[in-house]
């Protein structure tokens, strides 16, 4: 049996069984870590799936972390010998890279761990997927789950995290593992390894350049509340499976942002320059598609400086209507906007300054 942690603060709306076994496959990532955290305060055992070996001192306590890959079918049955949930975080992210390696990680990875669960009898499982999979290259305006799958991708991780939401919601085993799906849109927050230092980066280098007219509304998430919102799918999977197993629910921080102005104030507290230069989205969609054909036709390995589905990305509106997830889920944002800009900004400050000198 493994060890329990200790109960922590966090109040718990359902009857825990503090029995249970639960995995994170990618529970050292960006936001498995942070589901993580939320089980242990819960007095949940918790197990965490990843590719490499966590150090030590990256080790949350009351997390057994186990080295293993989605994508190869022995290393999650292994990892699945008595657990009662799968939170299935794992994934290939990034605008860029080889589809074989999309494919392998994220549609295969998906494939097995789905049979895994049905194979140990695992009773629930949670699902992190993306609003990508609803793409289609047009203005995202509070558009809510109806909406059809996309088209027209741009890029592997959109293609391949929408096959993978339909394998993990497959109504062919819904009555013998409950599933849902989330798709928290544009996570930030403290830890993010790829959006804000993305930015931040280029900032500093002086190559941040506005696409489109600045004016585009977009839904972004932190962490925490992410996390959070697969607690609360977890916790209607307990107590009424039927009422949302087999469902995709948007997740965001409530309130769309206006992009460039929310990107401008995250650089007036880091004491980063003022974006001053723009071009318009056309004439970027272009020299990204130009960018992404010499890549590709001379085998480079490194990431174009723009993509086309970067430029639509940063130009046009994308937010959603999460009401059925507020509904249906429970779910309320659990970190407002200031407390998760303030806590960002104070755990980059130092690095920030060391790094931009005399901006």
């Amino acid at each position: 049996m493994r060890s329990k942690s200790p109960m922590g603060s966090v109040p718990c709306p359902v009857e825990w069984d503090t029995n249970m076994s639960v995995l994170v496959t990618g529970g050292n990532g960006f936001l498995g870590s942070e589901i993580c955290r939320m089980l242990v305060a819960r007095g949940i055992d918790v197990i965490s799936l990843q590719r490499s070996t966590v150090p030590e001192p990256a080790r949350l306590p009351g997390v057994e972390y186990l080295s293993g890959d989605v994508s190869n079918r022995s290393s999650v049955d292994d990892a699945m010998d008595g657990v009662d949930t799968v939170f299935h975080v794992a994934a290939k992210a990034g605008m860029w890279g080889k589809s074989a390696d999309y494919e392998r990680i994220n549609v295969d990875g998906t494939r097995n761990v789905v049979n895994a669960c049905l194979m140990h009898g695992v009773k629930r499982m949670v699902y992190t997927s993306t609003p990508s999979v609803v793409f289609n290259g047009e203005p995202i305006c509070g558009w809510d789950e109806r909406t059809p799958y996309g088209q027209n991708w741009l890029c592997d991780y959109a293609r391949s995290k929408c096959e993978a939401e339909q394998i993990a919601l497959d109504p062919a085993h819904r009555g013998q593992l409950p599933v849902v799906a989330l798709r928290p849109h544009l996570i930030w927050g403290v830890g993010d390894p790829n959006l804000i230092p993305r930015l931040v980066a280029r900032a500093q280098a002086g190559r941040m350049i506005r696409v489109g007219d600045g004016t585009n509304r977009v839904d972004i998430t932190h962490v925490a509340n992410a996390a959070h919102a697969h607690l609360c799918a977890y916790d209607v999977l307990m107590r009424d499976p039927e009422k949302v197993s087999g469902k995709a629910y948007f997740i965001s921080d409530g309130n769309p942002v206006i992009l460039w102005d929310w990107i401008q104030g995250l650089f007036d507290r880091l004491g980063l320059p003022e974006v001053k230069r723009s071009l318009p989205l056309g004439l970027v969609y272009r020299m990204a598609g130009v960018a992404e054909w010499v890549y590709r036709s001379l085998n480079l390995s490194a990431e174009p400086p723009m993509t086309r589905w970067v430029a639509v990305e940063l130009a046009k509106d994308h937010y959603f209507d999460i009401s059925a997830a507020l509904n249906e889920l429970g779910y309320e944002p659990v970190v407002g906007m200031e407390e998760g800009l303030r806590t960002l900004v104070a755990s980059m400050q130092p690095n920030t300054n060391r790094t931009i000198g005399g901006h």
